[in-house]
């Protein structure tokens, strides 16, 4: 049997791309995972070695191009459509509640109800309104719709159903998944996987983890995913869930406590009782170290310059998802592999051709040293 890790991938957006060349290294030196845990563009990684993705196959489904030859990563940004918004969304919005506001003259109230339905159906037409009333009312001014499809198109392309839950998957994998976001309802973080959230589909889960606040829409919590056990004394049906960054970024704690004895993180039962044997491994996105033969500052996001307001979430985003879990990371710095990333862009999905494969390689070439280093 392969050594195997316990690993935590960092969510860094894009720049997670990162990772297929961390996992090539594993690969190389025969290496397995027990526990997989990540964060945002983490949580993908972490959740397609669930399903036994190689570094290989990893690396072709980030590298898929569009039918206009595109990287399909790209199309993750979005822009919502009518059809993206539910009736009571409508209905219940500011700019519906606006539209009543307005008394029009000489026009009968009967016919008012008729024309301010008319006005914000044809404003929803229009893709910047669009992208204004998703950021208003959704919380992101894109939908994560065509990354939620992706997902499971991924799932189904290993053989599982597009909406396998984590409990369904660890009972056919034996893979213990865990996903971190924020529930910005209760100010909580939860930590998805077969043992807190059994009836949660991977791919929703993976949504949850990777919608950065104020760019990709908030995850509703469905009724029909039942509890999240760890706090199943608070509703959570109908509250909002975000990108586990916002907590944290990189949860390492959640492996790094190499105890015998049974193991809880925020009330959440990580393990029953059992000695650690597997090594832990942090991979980290370091924005600090550059990437060899690349710019050290990072490119304009040409994606989301048409609006200016996105472009000063962008700039926050990058803030918000460059910030540190510092006291993690230099209590367990020895098992951590920083990844250089210094000049990308958290939502630089668009890079392509000697960019793209420079970060792989720096990925691949970090992690290599890092095991030597520890004897691995």
């Amino acid at each position: 049997m392969a050594t195997q890790f316990d690993i935590v991938f960092e969510g860094g957006g894009a720049k997670g791309i990162v990772f297929a060349g961390a996992l090539k290294a594993l690969e190389e030196k025969h290496y397995g995972y027990r526990r997989l845990i990540g964060t945002s563009a983490g949580a993908i990684s972490a959740a397609l070695c669930a399903v036994d993705y190689s570094s290989k196959e990893l690396l072709e489904v980030i590298t898929q191009k569009t039918p206009d030859g595109k990287p399909v990563f790209s199309t993750f940004m979005d822009k919502p459509k009518a059809s993206d918004f539910s009736d009571e969304i409508i209905n219940n919005s500011f700019t519906m509640k606006a539209l009543k506001d307005i008394d029009l003259p000489f026009v009968p109230d009967s016919f008012e109800g008729k024309i301010d339905s008319f006005i914000m159906e044809h404003l929803l037409k229009s893709h910047f309104y669009a992208r204004q009333f998703s950021f208003i009312e959704c919380g992101g001014f894109y939908s994560g719709s065509t990354f939620f499809d992706w997902m499971g198109a991924r799932l189904k392309q290993k053989g599982y159903d597009p909406n396998i839950t984590l409990g369904d998957l660890f009972s056919k994998t034996n893979k213990d998944l865990s996903l971190v976001a924020t529930n910005v309802t209760r100010q909580r973080m939860l930590i998805l996987n077969h043992r807190t959230s059994p009836n949660l589909p991977v791919a929703r889960a993976v949504r949850m983890s990777m919608s950065i606040p104020f760019v990709w829409q908030e995850v509703t919590w469905a009724n029909s995913w039942g509890d999240y056990i760890p706090f199943k004394d608070l509703v959570i049906s109908g509250t909002k869930i975000v990108d586990g960054g916002v907590l944290s970024n990189f949860p390492m704690n959640l492996i790094a406590e190499n105890t015998p004895s049974e193991k809880t993180y925020m009330g959440e039962k990580l393990s029953t009782a059992f000695v650690n044997t597997a090594a832990n491994l942090g991979l980290l996105i370091d924005e600090t170290q550059p990437v060899p033969g690349q710019p050290e500052t990072a490119p304009p996001t040409k994606l989301i310059d048409d609006l200016p307001t996105i472009g000063r979430v962008h700039r926050i985003a990058e803030t918000m998802m460059g910030a540190r879990d510092n006291s993690v990371i230099d209590k367990y710095k020895d098992q951590i592999c920083f990844l250089p990333a210094k000049g990308y862009g958290t939502l630089e999905f668009d890079m392509q051709g000697t960019r793209l494969e420079a970060l792989i390689k720096a990925g691949y070439d970090a992690t290599k040293k890092h095991l030597d280093s520890r004897g691995l």
